[in-house]
Parts: C-alpha cells; structure tokens; sequence
C-alpha cells in the first residue's frame, strides 16, 4: 500500500509542480507562502524555487512513522572512509554524521569526527522550535487541533527583544499584495507560525528571541497562555534575568531529555539578539553532529513530541526560500531539501589578509544540518546529513556547497544497481490499468484526502 500511495503522490507532484507549488498558506496563514504561490502563479516577481521545493504540503511528512527503532547502527567502513576522503587534509577540522535510510530497511550509519562538540550558531534555532512545540503539547496534551488553531490564531508584537539583528524578513501584506524584505522591527506583528517561519526560513535572529520570549511565556503560564499585555509586562517587571534564565533554560533543556536527547551534546543556551541576552540570563550553546542526526532520526520517526509536533516541524524546514550553502548545490536541485545551517567567524590582524564572508582566520565555523529526500519523480534517495567544520580562510559556504555534491555522489554510488535492478524488473512486470488498494477500491480515482495514509489518528489535515 505504501508504494502505491508513493507513486500516486509522485503522479501528483509532477501535475501540480509548475502551477501551485507552495499550498501552506490556508493551513498555516504564514503569509510568505501567499506570496510564494502567487510568485509562482506569475501574480507577482521572486520566490523562484528550485525543483525540490515544490513539494505539496500533504507531501511534507515525517517517513519513518511507526518505526520505533532505536539511534543505534554500527557505522558503515566503506562510508566513513569516504568521508574521510572528501574532507581530505582538512579531516581534523570537520565533523560529519550521515544516516543513509535509501533503503529503509537497511540504514547505513557514517561518520567522520562525529563526536566533536561546537557551537553550531543558528542551527540552534530548530532546539527553540522542539521546545515550542513540547511545551504547546505540555499545555494541550490531547488536543493537537488547539496546539494548531494557537499556532495560526495568535499574534504577536515584536518588542525591545528583536533589538538588534542584522538578517531581513520577507513582509507581505496579503491584501494589498505589497512585499517588504527587511529587518524585522519593534512593532512588527505576525501570527506565531509567522515568527516561527522567520526563525527557521530566514534564520532571523529577530525572530528567534521573539519565539524565545513566547517560550518563557508558555512554560509559565501553561494552558493560560497567551496572556494579555498587562498580565505579561507584570509578568516580566517581576522576574530579573535569573529567574528568567531559569525558566527558559528549564523548559529547553526538558524538551531534549524528554525527546531521548542528550542536554551534554545539544544546547541552545542564550538568547540570539542582545537585547534577550541582557534580560535573560542564559549559558553556553553547542551542538553535536551525531547528536543532531538523532535529532533528525527522531523527526522523521514522528517522535519529536508527537506525530503532530514532528510534522510541523519537518514542514517548517522545508526549503521554500532562495538555497544557500549545503543546500545549494545544483546536485540537489531536484531534491527536496529540509534545511537549517548556522555561520560564526571572526577574523584577526594579518599581513596580506583581507576579511571575508565565511572565510575567518580566528574562527570559521559553519554547521549544516539536511533531510535529503529525492529526485522529485521517484524520491528513491533518503538521508539525513550534519556537517560541522572550522576550516580558517576558506569560503565554507562553497566548502559545504561542494561537500553537499560529494556526499550525493557517494551515496548515489553506493545503491544505483539495486536501485536500476527493482526499476528495471518493474518496467519488465505485466502493465495494470490503475492501482488497487487492499480493500478493492481503485486507489487512482481516490481522493487524496481519503487514502488511509492521509488520514492517521490526530494528525492535522491542511484546512
């Protein structure tokens, strides 16, 4: 049933691709999704996607589900040594952790320093939204409809807390159909699936407080939440930065342990503008590239929180925007990519040295962290990927461009014979007019929305 679901949804895909990629809007009313469908109606210019990014939002969905295997899987010589290879004299400056699950009865586990532990900068951001949900989930344990209605329903006010970040934001006024990009400002109100897509689509540190802020509120007021503004401001004039502190780092650190996580690999503890960071006492961040594979492992179990939970999450790392660093290799071009990616560097007085983006030569960290799942008219390739590395003075943005490439090719390598061996017998077996389900029904002239895998217990179905 499984397979004739996929090439149903593959028949769909290669239909509805041109005409409404991006169908979020209705479900979630994140309005940068309004204007990527009208983009790419031809309504308005911008927000071209690349071939991967057109999945439909029924589409976008935890694969693993049912599967409780545990993070536990040898890693693979052959992988590893590839690994090795690729990152080549700069070895000791890279860590790498891969989870194959091309074939997902048989994953294949690699790694290349996989243990290393770094500040993995915005990559942060998907420990703020795990914690979001888990506390959403604390406050309507049963009730994943509410968990949505408050997602999409509640707005919020950007505060002193955005104070001060310098990535913009895409505006869109849905009635007017005007668009702004810029810095997110105090004063600047969106839904909290707005500010959520903020943080997570354009890594907007603005946002990420602002979510950060909402966190402290949630784990404090519960069910209660959201509060009105006199409740808050009281709220906030009566607890200092240590108290504060408190709160957030409790309610982030729960969310790991109570995921299966370890808080000694992943951490996200401070505040990402300076504003939180001064009203908010927090610790040190870090993150682990097996560690965030787990992560990863566990989404695509629908085991984050829950079913829900994970759901939502995979769809708000779904790459709709403009592609940058691991994920913009044309390689990937046909793959759909789940992505979040973080930058730190820092550069020093030398001779002859000219300061660069991504190119420090104290400090030159960047962390990409992908669900890969494709190509569009087959998706036979799934893996996870995190890649962690401090290589002074090179382009890492083109360093993990180029890594993206070479772990495809490995991977690709590794199954295209079984893969051109089951495609092959299929093109051999006797042609069938339309697929029939278990039950006898025609599963071609099925609604989609009635097909048994679209319609498991609590899950939230695009409204």
């Amino acid at each position: 049933m499984k397979n004739i679901l996929l090439l149903i949804g593959l028949a769909m895909i290669g239909t509805s691709a041109h005409a409404y990629p991006i169908d979020g809007y209705p479900h979630t009313q994140i309005r940068r999704l309004d204007y990527c469908t009208a983009a790419q109606a031809g309504e308005v210019s911008g927000c071209r996607l690349a071939e991967g990014a057109t999945l439909s939002t029924e589409y976008v969905q935890p694969r693993l589900l049912g599967s409780d295997r545990p993070f536990e899987f040898e890693p693979d010589q052959a992988y590893g040594e590839s690994l090795a290879v690729i990152v080549g004299e700069d070895g000791d400056r890279y860590g790498i952790a891969l989870l194959d699950l091309t074939d997902h009865d048989n994953p294949i586990y690699a790694e290349h320093n996989g243990g290393i532990r770094e500040n993995v900068g915005s990559v942060g951001k998907i420990l703020v939204g795990l914690a979001f949900f888990q506390e959403l989930a604390n406050a309507y344990p049963d009730d994943p409809q509410a968990r949505h209605e408050l997602l999409k329903n509640t707005w919020i006010t950007g505060d002193e807390f955005v104070i001060s970040d310098h990535h913009k934001a895409l505006f869109w006024n849905v009635e007017t159909r005007e668009r702004e990009y810029r810095q997110v400002q105090v004063g600047d109100r969106g839904s909290l699936y707005d500010w959520l897509d903020w943080m997570l689509s354009a890594s907007n540190n603005a946002a990420a407080a602002t979510m950060q802020k909402q966190l402290i509120l949630l784990a404090h007021f519960g069910a209660e939440y959201p509060v009105d503004g006199e409740r808050e401001a009281e709220f906030f004039a009566a607890n200092k930065a240590g108290a504060l502190g408190k709160i957030y780092l409790e309610a982030m650190n729960e969310a790991v342990v109570r995921n299966g996580l370890d808080p000694d690999l992943i951490r996200q503890g401070s505040f990402f503008t300076r504003t939180g960071k001064n009203r908010v006492a927090g610790t040190t961040s870090y993150g682990n590239p097996r560690e965030l594979v787990h992560f990863l492992y566990l989404l695509e179990q629908g085991r984050l929180v829950d079913e829900y939970s994970s759901t939502e999450l995979k769809r708000l790392l779904y790459m709709t925007q403009r592609r940058i660093r691991y994920a913009s290799h044309p390689a990937l071009y046909s793959y759909a990519v789940y992505f979040k990616s973080g930058s730190l560097y820092s550069c020093q007085p030398e001779p002859d040295f000219v300061c660069k983006q991504y190119q420090g030569n104290k400090r030159n960290q960047l962390a990409s962290l992908a669900i890969v799942e494709g190509p569009m008219d087959s998706l036979d390739y799934h893996y996870l990927v995190v890649v962690s590395s401090n290589v002074l003075y090179k382009n890492s943005a083109v360093e993990h461009q180029t890594l993206a490439m070479r772990i495809q090719r490995m991977i690709e390598a590794r199954h295209a014979a079984r893969i051109g061996a089951e495609k092959a017998a299929a093109a051999l077996a006797p042609a069938v007019s339309g697929s029939v389900s278990p039950s006898g029904e025609d599963v071609g002239s099925m609604p989609l929305y009635e097909r048994e895998e679209d319609a498991r217990p609590g899950a939230i179905q695009p409204d």
